[in-house]
């Protein structure tokens, strides 16, 4: 296998020592003349030389790049928070490693490991794991984090949350005033701060008036993950809920990925949304403004979020800011066609 091309190489075809190229290619101040430089850039260039930024991070103990863990990069909300992330991060010379956990806590631990062990400084996490050991223990040795989406319940960092309960609360609210009485709620496993957040929300709503909750949630032995698995648990709780409740006519989704598959198993039985059953997600992604109907849903400042976090860790990455803080976005109401008033209730 060929050798990547060193500074040693082009400083022997430069005829100039190591150091004057390293100068050269670090864009350093220290003088060189203007017809040395021009040469070690032309053959840096003609060699397709790439530095070993790595090596430049150990000897400066300096890293340019941030890590971000997420739980699957397939959820639409997690990808615009990338873009987010990698926006801001690119506007300041950073580079962006992105990890998918696939809902893994093993696999999260691993790739928080291997983010120290490349030398990473920041990292922003939206984490799935109950176990923060190996995370304090990075946080001590002078790692940076971003908590973002989960709650992590530690001191040392910053925290970037969504008012969940607000947000399920704001969209069963919204199907109650449009004159709804038999809602029906799916979700994903209840194990997460998000999760159970949105479910308190559903539940505090339909307790002010007085109705009674209709819950199914997805278990971790009945999901298979990948790209689809949250359509595919939509569909399939979607189905569950009808048999237990013909008489619903309307159904809350956790996220607007398992609310497609909600309106998918819905069309296939022949109900129209929203005709026959009012349908309302969560998250706001854009790809619910593709889909017929267009999904009524609870808007994430998702983008924004990813924005955000990149700045606060460059912040303190940068010693700009040493503080620890806790930010609450907060949820908007989408209304687009995905919901009708039932007659006779209003």
């Amino acid at each position: 296998m060929k050798r990547p091309v060193t500074i040693h190489d082009i400083a022997k075809l430069a005829n100039a020592s190591a150091a004057t190229v390293s100068r050269v290619l670090s864009n350093s101040s220290y003088p060189v003349s203007a017809a040395m430089r021009e040469k070690i850039i032309r053959i840096a260039k003609e060699a397709n030389y790439i530095p070993n930024m790595l090596g430049k991070q150990l000897k400066t103990n300096s890293s340019m790049t941030i890590g971000v863990i997420i739980p699957s990069i397939s959820n639409p909300f997690y990808s615009s928070v990338i873009l987010g992330v990698e926006e801001t991060a690119r506007e300041h010379n950073y580079h962006v490693i992105v990890c998918n956990s696939l809902q893994n806590p093993d696999l999260e631990l691993m790739y928080l490991q291997t983010m120290a062990e490349k030398q990473v400084k920041g990292i922003i996490l939206s984490s799935i794991a109950q176990d923060t050991t190996l995370l304090k223990g990075l946080l001590k040795t002078g790692m940076q984090a971003i908590a973002i989406d989960q709650r992590i319940d530690e001191d040392e960092i910053s925290q970037i949350e969504f008012n969940y309960a607000k947000g399920g609360y704001m969209a069963t609210k919204h199907l109650i005033e449009h004159g709804h009485t038999q809602i029906g709620y799916v979700t994903s496993e209840l194990d997460r701060h998000s999760r159970t957040e949105i479910y308190q929300g559903y539940l505090k709503a339909m307790d002010e008036a007085g109705l009674t909750p209709v819950v199914e949630e997805a278990k971790a032995s009945e999901v298979a993950f990948g790209a689809s698995f949250e359509f595919n648990s939509g569909k399939r709780l979607a189905a569950q809920l009808l048999k237990r409740r013909s008489e619903l006519t309307a159904i809350f989704a956790c996220n607007d990925v398992m609310a497609f598959g909600v309106i998918h198993e819905l069309s296939s039985r022949g109900l129209r949304v929203p005709a026959d059953m009012s349908v309302i997600g969560f998250d706001g992604i854009e790809y619910g403004e593709m889909i017929h109907p267009p999904l009524t849903t609870i808007k994430q400042p998702d983008h924004e979020m990813g924005i955000l976090a990149c700045k606060l860790l460059l912040d303190k990455l940068q010693d700009k800011d040493s503080s620890q803080m806790s930010v609450m976005l907060q949820p908007r109401l989408v209304e687009r066609a995905s919901i009708t008033s039932v007659a006779g209730n209003l």
